[in-house]
């Protein structure tokens, strides 16, 4: 067992808009954590808590970090060229440090044939997972609701080539309470894949509306052809890789990966899921 200054539950991300969540909830209830951040003097003050630097990019001090720990909660490091390599090896680090159990945060659809750029290496740290002899839990994301009104340019359009597709959104305060109830139980999710979503699946169009009834902001989705939506992102410079991402977002709603809802929200937070109107009034956004 880890000793009573190293508590075996730990949080990846806690100064982030989900990983922080969720050690507040954690917390709130009672639970000793671990909180993992690359920066310990900006890791939240928590009852019950200690924060170790553990960065995704340095495996040696990951390892150390992650010394006793049972339970990691394994929130997905932040968006870049080689995310995928850093997923390894912190899976790796995690591994050998003796961690028993990765409930890791992934995306709906991950898998190699995934649309989304993205979810094709949420996909492979999956596989990564499977393969490396600890017990594992999946929460698979929808697209987050919180985020969809920065989509809306100044312009007061949203667009992309998502077509009439639709995405199940979902809030990110929803996925904070399932994860919470998951790492409470832990051995009751072994194996086992969640996909959350929201109650819901919108077109963009949908999504448009709804932003400008809640926020008095006027808002209309403007479909583009893939081509058109490459070229109106090319003035922000970033890295190919990076436009992939944004555009095959659009694309994947297009082709109907986002469109899925399920009941699992509910099944482990005990509450329904939040409707996307409702949580714009809520002021839920990024």
């Amino acid at each position: 067992m880890a000793p009573v200054d190293r508590p075996s539950l730990a949080v990846t991300g806690a100064t982030g808009r989900l990983g922080g969540r969720v050690a507040q909830r954690l917390a709130a209830r009672g639970v000793p954590l671990r909180l993992l951040v690359r920066d310990v003097e900006r890791a939240p003050r928590l009852p019950g808590a200690v924060a170790a630097r553990a960065p995704y990019g340095g495996p040696e001090a990951a390892r150390g970090a992650l010394q006793g720990v049972r339970t990691l909660l394994m929130v997905s490091a932040s968006e870049s060229a080689d995310r995928l390599a850093q997923h390894r090896a912190f899976v790796d680090a995690a591994r050998e440090a003796g961690v028993e159990h990765v409930v890791y945060v992934s995306f709906q659809g991950a898998g190699p044939d995934a649309t989304f750029t993205l979810a094709r290496d949420h996909g492979a740290t999956e596989e990564h997972l499977r393969a490396s002899g600890m017990r594992w839990t999946f929460l698979r994301d929808s697209l987050y609701a919180d985020v969809l009104p920065a989509f809306v340019g100044e312009d007061n359009a949203l667009r992309g080539p998502a077509a009439d597709g639709r995405v199940a959104a979902v809030a990110v305060d929803d996925v904070a309470d399932a994860a919470t109830a998951v790492l409470r139980a832990p051995a009751a999710h072994e194996g086992a894949t969640y996909t959350l979503t929201g109650p819901e699946a919108l077109t963009l169009h949908e999504v448009a509306a709804t932003i400008g009834a809640a926020t008095g902001r006027p808002a209309a989705y403007v479909p583009e052809t893939v081509e058109e939506a490459y070229a109106s992102r090319a003035a922000y410079g970033a890295p190919r890789w990076q436009v992939d991402a944004w555009v095959s977002t659009y694309t994947a709603i297009a082709a109907g990966e986002m469109a899925t809802t399920t009941d699992d929200v509910g099944r482990l937070s005990g509450h329904p899921a939040t409707p996307f109107a409702e949580l714009l009034r809520r002021g839920g956004a990024y």
